[in-house]
């Protein structure tokens, strides 16, 4: 592989990153001779700017691309045992209205198929059951706050 294959166009990979934001997308990934190019970036992090990421496309024998170091990870345990999970994505919120008392409360015992809370998708509201009885022991999400699939909302014991 000749050191000319492995220079990336810059003006290629800021078209790239134009074309996201001319089009709101979020990752778009180009292959130009043996290397790849993927420019993304998370909206929630506003105001970042879009990053570029480069691999060699096939690895080649003898082939060794100088990389940094791996980033340090948090290693997660997982949910909590007797945690609830969202079953889709959407807006939690925790009670009927802006007004209203909240479906459940902390210490709360609730029966199964109780509401616990309602997940807002695609503009329809969607009570959430408790699946089993028991105790309120935690409730891991603020009212308005965005879930994803399989996000734990609260902890029932």
């Amino acid at each position: 592989m000749s050191t000319k294959d492995n220079i990336i166009d810059r003006s290629l990979v800021r078209e790239l990153a134009d074309i996201l934001n001319d089009t709101d997308l979020t990752e778009i990934e180009v292959e130009q001779g043996t290397l790849r190019v993927r420019v993304c970036r998370q909206k929630d992090f506003g105001g970042y700017p879009a990053q570029m990421q480069m691999a060699p496309y096939p690895q080649q024998a003898g082939y060794a691309p100088e990389m940094a170091p791996a980033p340090a990870v948090a290693v997660a345990s997982g949910p909590e045992i007797g945690s609830v999970p969202s079953p889709m994505v959407g807006t939690v919120y925790l009670a009927s209205g802006p007004d209203a008392k909240p479906f459940v409360e902390i210490g709360q015992t609730v029966v199964e198929g109780e509401t616990l809370l309602i997940i807002e998708a695609m503009k329809t509201m969607n009570q959430i059951p408790a699946p089993r009885a028991g105790k309120i022991k935690k409730i891991l999400v603020d009212n308005a706050q965005p879930v994803e699939y399989g996000e734990p909302l609260v902890v029932i014991g």
